[in-house]
């Protein structure tokens, strides 16, 4: 979400045409234009404008494939399309 304005640890923020109230006691205190990611009514972490991007796709390609539409999910995963999978590296083999 994106940070309308702030008054200290609470923030007005926008998702696209839905306007929320955020907890910001995580973060504290952010500028208007900011980009947070929210979980349960509280940001959690601070954005650049293209990872919110990319969060937003994502999670509008998972939404569309729950409705059983998958014809844009490659340009939704755009940034992933031509990196190869890699697992975390607490499961990576560390030979």
């Amino acid at each position: 979400m994106r940070i309308v304005c702030c008054d200290g640890l609470s923030a007005e923020c926008e998702n696209g045409d839905q306007i929320e109230r955020i907890d910001l006691s995580l973060l504290g205190d952010q500028p208007a234009g900011t980009w947070v990611l929210v979980f349960l009514g509280a940001a959690r972490e601070v954005l650049t404008e293209q990872r919110a991007a990319e969060i937003r796709n994502a999670l509008t390609a998972v939404q569309a494939i729950m409705q059983g539409d998958t014809a844009d999910v490659d340009r939704l995963f755009s940034d992933l399309i031509e990196q190869p999978p890699q697992l975390p590296p607490h499961l990576q083999n560390n030979n």
